[in-house]
């Protein structure tokens, strides 16, 4: 059964949680249907509004993007009665304007990942999910206006292209991505923003660049400057989510991220395995009470 602990969730790196503001800390284990998420999920709340955190690739930074448990990350938010997703992940930028330690609000996405898996159905349930607009604009808006105000150099707009990695690109792949017009590249919002439209949660991310990947002279991205960059971008985001984060709750809800289940269904609820059902009820509950189906 759904505990409403908190609406609002953040996913990042392990470091975010520690940020001041951050109060009155809570560690959650959750099991899910799919297994254990990538750590222990913390609640507490940022500038006096509840929120929950969860490291992405677990504290210690133990997950490569292709294991990071994202059913289980996704399920146990939704579990938790989450309603909004802020998604923080640093980005290597493919075009000059876009530099390091730049913010940005991408509006479109383009998966090149091969070995995720990026939906809930199956085995016995299908559905098709609208994806033309996959992130929640509203909230970035929001993020991307505050930003602003702080004096944060952000971006509003443009495509993330999602790699498979754990390497980086090559130098061809990085051109070729540039001919090709996207605008950043990051290996986990994906997956993330697939599962979160299925679970009816939106999905906003905030990309902090820390590199140009691989194809300016002179700039090619490693570890060592990538690390150097994002230290003043993690600085820069815990400002923007204590600022944000009270805000999100004021939005207006617009979007239709939340409606989607209701007609994305095809199996008839009787056709369904009982045991599949059972193992996401939390999701197909509210396709079949919303679309009225009994």
């Amino acid at each position: 059964m759904k505990k409403n602990l908190c609406a609002i969730a953040v996913i990042g790196g392990s470091g975010l949680y520690d940020m001041e503001e951050f109060r009155d800390k809570k560690e959650i284990k959750i099991k899910t249907p799919f297994g254990s998420p990538s750590d222990s999920i913390i609640t507490g709340k940022i500038s006096g509004t509840a929120c929950a955190f969860l490291p992405r690739h677990g504290r210690g930074h133990r997950l490569l993007p292709c294991e990071i448990p994202q059913k289980a990350n996704i399920y146990a938010l939704k579990s938790m009665g989450v309603k909004t997703i802020i998604s923080v992940s640093a980005v290597g930028s493919l075009k000059e304007e876009f530099a390091p330690t730049h913010f940005v609000f991408p509006d479109q996405l383009v998966d090149e990942t091969k070995n995720r898996e990026c939906s809930f159905f199956g085995k016995g349930v299908v559905a098709h999910f609208p994806m033309a607009h996959p992130f929640c604009g509203n909230v970035q808006k929001m993020m991307h206006e505050q930003a602003e105000q702080m004096r944060i150099t952000a971006h509003f707009g443009g495509v993330y292209v999602c790699m498979e990695g754990p390497s980086f690109s090559t130098r061809a792949e990085s051109e070729f991505h540039r001919k090709m017009g996207y605008s950043i590249i990051g290996m986990t919002v994906a997956a993330e923003a697939k599962l979160a439209r299925e679970a009816g949660i939106c999905y906003a991310p905030v990309s902090l660049v820390t590199d140009y990947d691989c194809w300016k002279e002179g700039e090619e991205v490693d570890q060592e400057s990538v690390l150097k960059t994002l230290r003043q971008n993690v600085a820069n985001i815990k400002k923007l989510l204590a600022r944000a984060i009270p805000l999100v709750e004021e939005i207006d809800a617009e979007c239709e991220c939340a409606g989607h289940i209701k007609t994305s269904v095809l199996t008839a609820r009787e056709n369904i395995p009982a045991g599949i059902y059972r193992k996401l009820r939390l999701i197909l509950d509210e396709a079949y009470e919303k679309a009225k189906i009994s």
